[in-house]
């Protein structure tokens, strides 16, 4: 299927389906994408698709940002959220923390209402850095799509060896101050049958998220065109129900579903 990339530093804003009014903020260099996970479902594509990713420097994204928020600003139109997201890892940048600094200064300045958000693979979090520059912003989504070690690797296709077990140890290392955000799909890729909804799949997840205690946790499905052909949404009634079973851990956790 045809997906798309981001061509500017400033994508929008749009409206997000989890997020409100959102204003985007792409730190990876148009018309072509930089990730260290390779996901079937990708909207951006694949890797290498497009040529080799590289980065916006941080002295183009702050200058566009805060020429940005000013402009919405005089308008009096500002968004509810800036989200960091992108062709590609946010977390990969070497300026990150820089620039998420900078942009809590230009928030403060000139939308103190509205919130930031970075959407992550969570593959940098180990990173002393990274981790605490997302424990400075609104909401740190970081994504956990399955928790078995074989589901996870045929879906996100990483460029590492990390396990499930060490994602959940570095997750666990926020102390609650996380979104968890998954994307439920099936299908066929590469040989293998890809479900993260069945009941192995569910309980290993469930028991997951009652040992990472986040904040928040975020279900949703594809919603755009994916690289790999033949997935399949899930429907709205089969992830609710995974939802109201989170929901009965009696763990403050809230949880939405994406329709």
């Amino acid at each position: 299927m045809d997906t798309f990339l981001f061509d500017s530093i400033i994508v929008g804003p749009i409206h997000s389906r989890r997020l409100g009014t959102s204003l985007g903020v792409n730190l990876l260099a148009p018309a072509s994408k930089l990730c260290n996970f390779n996901c079937i479902y990708c909207e951006c594509g694949w890797n290498g698709a497009h040529g080799e990713g590289a980065f916006n420097p941080y002295e183009k994204v702050i200058p566009a940002l805060e020429a940005k928020l000013k402009t919405m600003s005089e308008e009096r139109k500002l968004p509810d959220v800036i989200t960091f997201a992108g062709n590609g890892e946010p977390t990969m940048h070497p300026d990150f923390d820089r620039i998420i600094d900078a942009t809590l200064a230009l928030r403060d300045r000139y939308a103190p209402a509205t919130k930031i958000a970075v959407l992550s693979n969570a593959t940098m979090i180990d990173r002393e850095a990274v981790r605490k520059a997302l424990l400075r912003v609104d909401r740190n989504i970081l994504k956990f799509d399955s928790a078995i070690d074989a589901t996870m690797r045929h879906i996100n296709q990483p460029r590492n060896d990390r396990t499930v077990a060490r994602i959940i140890e570095l997750l666990q290392e926020f102390q609650g101050c996380l979104v968890v955000q998954t994307m439920f799909l099936r299908g066929d890729y590469g040989g293998h049958h890809i479900d993260n909804t069945t009941p192995e799949e569910v309980e290993a997840y469930l028991d997951a998220i009652r040992r990472i205690h986040p904040s928040e946790v975020m279900l949703y499905t594809i919603d755009r065109n994916t690289p790999a052909d033949d997935l399949q949404k899930v429907s709205y009634e089969e992830m609710e129900a995974i939802a109201a079973r989170i929901r009965k851990l009696d763990m403050d956790i809230i949880t939405s579903v994406a329709r």
